[in-house]
């Protein structure tokens, strides 16, 4: 497996001095936080994190409710596959590759409760998927727990579209909050799994939370035999110091994911 960072947990002051010094901590890749972001500053990022001999992995686009339910309407649905398509094209630009989106979570009933809902999912993706495939990029959905698409949905869909432009992707807190940190998840995604984020619920600091079982997820995804990017995705501490937390947090990731599993 390899280390990446998210650029959400970088301190806003002094991000690209710090870049420099992230491979030292074991870090390859950095991953962009996707709001806000346009083509001006995702090039930065992409010449910044060349210098330091950082590989761009993708964006993550955790806007949530922020960035508009794809399924509340003829308009919402359009400014989504306006906005994803555009993200879509803006990793592959910068030489990413996992374009990672969290559907808003519904505070009534899960998003695919229903066959309606799942057929208007369906259409959804089936029309952005069409958009991006040209793009080499990867659309994975970020299972977020209770209200939001969950692990199993996002491999149910991956079988229904069979599409090579929609990927899977697993984050730590999202598993924990579904409760889907079983054996059952990590086998059915064996060989199939593009991407994972080592977060905590509310994006605490790595480690720190006691909700996610990190021993017990490095355990099934070597028993998979996961090798590609993990990324480590937390906020900077509110009047703390950011640069701290950050070395804390991938010290923990690399010391709990990275050792070679001898076995």
């Amino acid at each position: 497996m390899r280390l990446a960072v998210s650029t959400l947990a970088l301190p806003a002051a002094d991000a690209a001095a710090l870049l420099p010094r992230l491979p030292a901590l074991g870090v390859e890749g950095l991953e962009l936080a996707a709001p806000g972001l346009d083509a001006a500053g995702a090039d930065r990022w992409r010449r910044r994190a060349g210098a330091a001999g950082l590989t761009i992995v993708g964006l993550h686009d955790g806007a949530g409710a922020a960035g508009g339910d794809p399924l509340a309407g003829t308009a919402a649905r359009r400014r989504a596959l306006t906005r994803l398509t555009r993200l879509s094209a803006l990793c592959r630009d910068i030489g990413g590759k996992t374009l990672i989106f969290r559907w808003p979570v519904h505070a009534g009933a899960p998003l695919l409760a229903g066959a309606e809902s799942w057929r208007r999912c369906r259409a959804f993706l089936e029309e952005l998927l069409a958009a991006i495939e040209a793009h080499g990029t990867l659309l994975c959905l970020a299972p977020a727990g209770p209200g939001g698409p969950s692990a199993h949905d996002c491999y149910l869909l991956a079988n229904a579209l069979d599409h090579p432009a929609f990927g899977l992707h697993l984050s730590a807190a999202g598993l924990a909050a579904g409760g889907e940190m079983g054996h059952a998840t990590f086998a059915a995604l064996r060989g199939r799994l593009d991407h994972v984020h080592v977060d905590e619920p509310g994006g605490a600091e790595a480690g720190s939370g006691g909700r996610v079982d990190h021993a017990d997820l490095r355990r099934h995804l070597a028993a998979i035999s996961y090798g590609h990017w993990l990324t480590l995705v937390q906020r900077p501490p509110a009047g703390g110091n950011a640069t701290a937390a950050l070395e804390r947090g991938l010290r923990f990731v690399a010391g709990r994911y990275l050792p070679v599993d001898r076995r």
